[in-house]
């Protein structure tokens, strides 16, 4: 049966996708049903392989019974499971806030979103498990190509940045697998566990070094890396507010775990620490997203196009953790990774929140939210304390490790990109705080509205695991130390 669960978790949410069109295009109240059910399944059946996979070690599933390198192989280690129970977790908790957005978001085209958003859950979990490089470019554009009918699919300006999206997607997508096509020929197979062994023989190898460079240009884009961000900032900003927080969470942090996995599995951590200097490369880019990102999130005024630049700036800090060679910054990097996901998911319902009920883009206009609810100001201070790094929160922590780690790699340009964007982050959450409570002259408050007890749940939920990501960050980082790291690391 543990053999089993990788290929379940992936054909669950897809059979459900594939199903949903034809029992529900008749009845759309089928479709919340169906996919928080499967979503529930899926959450625990990732909680049940996580548990398999530590009490038993990794699960390594060849497809069809072709075995590798011919065969496809799927890969369940003690990253790829903990990965997928924070994506099915998140994917169950954004399915929860959407139940009360989709209707005024997207009226008919309940059916398609549903549908997009199980596919994308689908493909999310093919590229945590994939153990070759060519399934997991199948992967990476099944999930884009989600993406682009989920930003869209309201219409209007949304269809100008899903466009968008999907020009400089899919040149992403060329250059990654232009790189997988370099790595072929140089090695003569797509299996990453093949390639890692023959890859020491070949580092001098052009074909091995421009491949390498093709792909983390193509997975660059994918995860809105400073200079190659410009698709991220309008996506997020004009996808109905039922969209914005699935991607915010999972697209981009599942493209950075894929780097994550051809950096440190295929060419192998002793290659990148010792051998090439692409840690150095990362580290540098990783730096200048950080800091950039975070001082354009200061210059902002609407609220999701603010929340996007912050989520770019917290891709250079994850970047920036796995970049310093040692299992302290790689174990708060990955952690760092967990804890983005939920922020982002935290802060895209509080937007969406805003927008939905009532009516506010603008940080200008935050004001019109106060005294509305509790769950609101309650939300916004936790999310804060998270994405700013303070105390109990898992974002403090993770931001702790990963200077811990730039320390231990006399990196001390990386811990000062670190506490400079933790200042800018700082700062724009002040700017935000400031509007939120202050009463413009001659204005008054909204009429107070009843908050759909859906958002109130995905709120608290996920406001909940921020704290407790840090409250029991010790144990984590454990994990991550002892279950998670890359051999040679």
């Amino acid at each position: 049966m543990i053999h089993q669960l990788p290929v379940l978790l992936f054909l669950l949410p897809l059979f459900a996708a594939i199903s949903m069109p034809v029992v529900c295009l008749r009845h759309n109240e089928r479709c919340v049903p169906i996919a928080l059910s499967v979503s529930t399944v899926m959450v625990l059946l990732s909680i049940l392989n996580l548990v398999m996979v530590l009490k038993y070690g990794e699960v390594r599933y060849a497809f069809s019974g072709w075995a590798p390198p011919l065969g496809i192989e799927w890969v369940a280690d003690g990253l790829a499971s903990l990965m997928l129970v924070a994506l099915s977790f998140l994917g169950l908790v954004t399915l929860l806030f959407s139940r009360a957005t989709v209707p005024t978001d997207l009226g008919h085209g309940v059916v398609y979103f549903y549908t997009l958003i199980l596919l994308l859950i689908s493909a999310l979990t093919g590229i945590v498990f994939a153990g070759d490089l060519f399934n997991l470019f199948v992967f990476l554009e099944v999930a884009a190509l989600a993406s682009y009918g989920l930003v869209g699919v309201s219409g209007g300006r949304a269809l100008v940045a899903a466009f968008r999206y999907l020009i400089l997607g899919t040149l992403g997508a060329s250059f990654y697998l232009l790189g997988v096509g370099y790595f072929y020929a140089a090695t003569g197979t797509l299996n990453m566990a093949d390639i890692s062994e023959q890859l020491p023989y070949l580092l001098t190898s052009k074909a091995v070094v421009g491949g390498l460079l093709f792909m983390f240009i193509g997975l660059s884009i994918k995860m809105a890396l400073v200079p190659l961000h410009g698709w991220l900032p309008d996506a997020y900003t004009y996808a109905p507010e039922s969209v914005s927080p699935i991607l915010a969470s999972l697209m981009t942090k599942v493209a950075l775990f894929g780097w994550i996995r051809i950096i440190f599995w295929v060419l192998g951590a002793d290659a990148v620490v010792y051998h090439i200097p692409i840690l150095l490369m990362i580290n540098t880019l990783g730096i200048l997203a950080a800091v950039i990102g975070a001082f354009l999130a200061l210059t902002q005024n609407d609220v999701k196009r603010m929340f996007a630049y912050g989520g770019i700036s917290h891709i250079g800090i994850i970047l920036i953790g796995v970049s310093q060679g040692n299992r302290t910054g790689f174990a708060g990097g990955v952690f760092y990774l967990l804890n983005d996901a939920i922020m982002q998911a935290a802060l895209f319902f509080l937007a969406g929140l805003a927008v939905v009920q009532y009516g506010v883009r603008g940080v200008d206009d935050l004001w019109k939210l106060r005294g509305q609810s509790g769950w609101i100001t309650g939300g916004f201070i936790i999310a804060a304390m998270s994405m700013i790094g303070l105390p109990p929160t898992g974002g403090f922590f993770g931001k702790w490790y990963i200077i811990l780690g730039s320390l231990e790699a006399n990196n001390y340009l990386a811990v000062g990109a670190v506490l400079l964007s933790t200042v800018l982050t700082l700062a724009y959450f002040v700017k935000l705080f400031e509007r939120l409570f202050r009463e413009p002259p001659g204005a008054s408050d909204l009429p107070w509205k009843t908050m759909p007890l859906p958002i109130q749940w995905s709120l608290g939920v996920v406001s909940v695991v921020m704290i407790a990501l840090g409250v029991w960050s010790d144990p984590i980082v454990g994990f991550l130390l002892s279950k998670t790291l890359p051999m040679g690391l």
